[in-house]
């Protein structure tokens, strides 16, 4: 799917579940990976994830497009756009939106292992870090002694 046919399809959205024309641009973002769309207010186009479509289907991205036309048609009739107006979540309810899209990655995202140590040549105090760090531009925060690094192997 290329970005006109997004647009032509967004077109008909916007008639066929709001009664009014979209009159703005509508593309992909590939880059977009936390949120499946975003409505612009300064230029009032829409951005929608590639990555949702290419996950998910159509179906998904059509209800995040209702999503992001309830933005753009309530911004401009200068009514509650945002999300926790009863404008934006009664229009949401009424066209079948989304509120929430769903995640690219369904696994909880894994926190990276500590791979280094530093240990206080004086008092023997440890520090982990994540990253590598020079430890002769630091000092110890108990006793001010030196510091040693240690690797504890990669990840």
């Amino acid at each position: 799917m290329t970005d006109s046919d997004l647009q032509a399809w967004v077109e008909r959205i916007s008639l066929r579940w709001f009664g009014r024309p979209f009159r703005h641009r509508a593309t992909f973002n590939r880059r977009l990976s936390s949120t499946g769309g975003r409505y612009f207010m300064k230029s009032h186009h829409i951005e929608i994830s590639w990555k949702q479509y290419a996950a998910y289907g159509p179906a998904e991205v059509e209800a995040i497009i209702k999503h992001e036309l309830c933005h753009y048609h309530l911004h401009l009739t200068r009514r509650g756009y945002r999300h926790r107006d009863e404008d934006f979540k009664r229009l949401l309810a009424q066209v079948g939106g989304s509120r929430y899209c769903r995640r690219l990655d369904e696994r909880p995202r894994q926190a990276r292992p500590f791979r280094y140590k530093l240990v206080c040549k004086a008092c023997g105090l440890e520090y982990l870090r994540k990253r590598r760090m020079n430890p002769s531009k630091y000092a110890c925060g108990k006793c001010r002694g030196k510091l040693v690094l240690i690797e504890l192997g990669s990840a």
